[in-house]
């Protein structure tokens, strides 16, 4: 239990730095660190990164939404057929930024496992 809260926090800060110097991938090199170095068992493997970017993704895309009163993410919100929902399209952002992470630590742990 202790190091899947641990490799929350380490994935989140890493992401958030990363993501000042690189594009939206970097929360995928954030996930793939993370579970090099502190080794998570099973499903934690996926769900931990994932959570931890679908949290910091969500928020972050909330809080540049509100900044200008969810105009664009409305608009984008029905190209996307999701019936002007932001929130929606919110959730959408996060899951789709946890899946890279989920993917990106399962593929740390393969390497982890391969080299030792």
């Amino acid at each position: 239990m202790r190091k899947n809260v641990i490799n929350f926090i380490f994935t989140t800060l890493m992401a958030v730095t990363l993501s000042q110097l690189l594009p939206w991938w970097s929360v995928m090199i954030a996930g793939f660190i993370a579970s090099l170095i502190i080794e998570l068992k099973k499903l934690a493997v996926f769900f931990i990164p994932f959570s931890a970017i679908l949290c910091y993704w969500s928020l972050y895309a909330f809080i540049l939404s509100s900044a200008n009163d969810f105009i664009l993410a409305k608009k984008i919100a029905v190209l996307l057929s999701l019936s002007d929902n932001h929130y929606l399209l919110i959730l959408v952002t996060g899951v789709i930024g946890g899946m890279a992470a989920g993917v990106a630590g399962i593929l740390g742990k393969q390497i982890k496992n391969v080299i030792s």
